[in-house]
């Protein structure tokens, strides 16, 4: 309750400073645009949250639309350019996803016995984009288990069977699962293990009728395009309704409400005067081009990923201890724009290749480039990694006519050998021949990127050890 009162204490500050701010017009152009700027920053996660939010759970037409909330949505298939919804997606397992709503009962998330040698996981997001939590092979392991999800505030009574409570600092979060897809024949496999994969809210699970929903919520539709510009601030006050503000950040949410973001009155742009406008589209575009300026200065990190994917108090550590920053905030928009949805650093790695081997963007229109694993040199790995390409002005995967969007370990067998036991990778939009086909990784004819994953990485990688080879140019 004490967290509640302070959240609508916080609400009614916020509608009177900006009414205050409309009257006076006390707020001048340098402290508006700063105050836009560090909004934008912190709410990006939040906004691209809400964009996979309304195509999967509120929009019926979206092509994207896996269930209402608290409905498990599985699809025995690996993801294809088709898919729109979440940038840079992983191509390598099943999914199955649905987003969840835990404010009027706690849900609980049941797993069957996983085979020993077989990968899966249900990565478990907060509305901030926060990995909260996992269920899987490489964390709770491969047994059986219940697990109960529960807000901050839940203390109802433990029912006999469950294995873990799990506290999430958000009404609403969205579940990732991914199953291992061993090989061609394994497809009947998989599917057999998505549909013992339960989802239930409490009541459900003790056999009693659900708890009748008291919540009136308020979905505004996506309009593409919104998120890079001061409109993403319509999202972020719609996203406010499913939080509670911690307490240290109750003076950060009282400075964005000066410009009513975060609100229940939410944010107008037209309600102040030209000059004020001006100050807050350029405090968006600030926090857009540090956003990006942060990217480029680290595109070179091979450990980068790691740093920027995890628990609250994972990436408050993180942003001190690798970049001297006293918030995070940049870290966690950064990861929603490269990757939304990110795994956790012992859960899986990302070396991205962002550039070639010397500095230059990379744009398969230009150059054709390779890759070489020197022999005994492929990632260390627990359970599996892969090489997955990406369009650079979508981030989408390629369309190809091999439907081939990645290479990856476990096509190990099929792979050309070099004669001293490397394996070169030809990365580029033509075919490099019909006997090198099983080492091609089809790129756009255009600008691209592509993403390494790393399932399970060993010390070798997180502590840097062990380091992805450079993409060379050619030609």
């Amino acid at each position: 309750m004490v967290q509640k009162s302070r959240f609508f204490l916080l609400l009614v500050l916020g509608i009177l400073l900006f009414t205050q701010c409309q009257k006076t017009e006390e707020l001048n152009p340098s402290e508006a645009r700063e105050i836009a700027k560090k909004a934008f920053i912190y709410g990006f996660p939040l906004v691209m949250n809400y964009k996979a939010l309304y195509a999967n759970a509120i929009d019926k037409n979206s092509g994207d639309y896996k269930g209402d909330f608290n409905e498990k949505s599985c699809e025995a298939r690996l993801f294809s350019p088709e898919d729109k919804a979440i940038v840079t997606p992983n191509s390598d397992t099943p999914y199955c996803m649905f987003w969840s709503d835990i404010r009027n009962e706690p849900l609980v998330l049941s797993v069957p016995e996983v085979d020993p040698d077989r990968y899966y996981s249900f990565q478990l997001v907060d509305l901030y984009t926060h990995n909260f939590f996992y269920i899987g092979s490489l964390t709770t392991g491969n047994k059986a288990g219940n697990y109960l999800i529960a807000n901050q505030n839940w203390k109802g009574e433990i029912p006999e069977g469950i294995t873990q409570v799990v506290r999430c600092e958000t009404g609403l979060f969205f579940t990732i699962i991914r199953t291992q897809l061993l090989d061609a024949n394994d497809l009947d496999n998989v599917k057999k293990l998505q549909n013992e994969y339960q989802v239930q809210t409490l009541n459900e699970y003790l056999g009693k009728a659900a708890v009748e929903n008291k919540f009136q919520n308020v979905f505004p539709e996506w309009v593409e395009g919104d998120q890079f510009t001061e409109a993403s601030f319509r999202y972020f006050d719609a996203v406010v309704q499913f939080i509670e503000p911690i307490e240290k950040e109750d003076s950060l949410f009282a400075e964005f409400a000066k410009l009513g973001i975060g609100t229940k009155q939410g944010f107008e742009l037209t309600s102040f005067n030209p000059e004020i406008q001006e100050a807050i589209k350029k405090g968006v575009s600030d926090g857009f081009e540090e956003m990006n300026a942060f990217i480029k200065s680290q595109s070179s990190d091979p450990l980068g990923s790691s740093k920027i994917f995890g628990t609250r108090e994972f990436l408050e550590k993180s942003a001190k201890e690798n970049y001297g920053f006293d918030d995070f905030y940049l870290l966690r928009a950064v990861g929603a724009f490269l990757g939304i949805y990110g795994n956790s650093a012992q859960e899986a790695t990302y070396p991205m290749y962002l550039t070639d081997h010397l500095g230059e963007s990379l744009d398969a229109s230009k150059h054709k480039y390779t890759l070489t694993f020197e022999s005994g040199q492929l990632p260390p790995v627990q359970s599996f990694w892969s090489l997955t390409m990406y369009d650079g002005k979508t981030q989408l995967l390629v369309d190809n006519s091999l439907n081939k969007y990645l290479i990856s370990s476990t096509h190990l067998n099929s792979f050309v050998k070099n004669k001293d036991g490397s394996i070169t990778f030809y990365i580029q939009s033509e075919s490099p021949g019909k006997a090198l086909e099983s080492n091609w990784l089809p790129a756009p004819s255009g600008p691209f990127y592509a993403v390494m994953r790393l399932y399970g990485p060993k010390e070798e990688v997180l502590q840097g050890k062990w380091v992805n080879p450079k993409m060379i140019a050619n030609n």
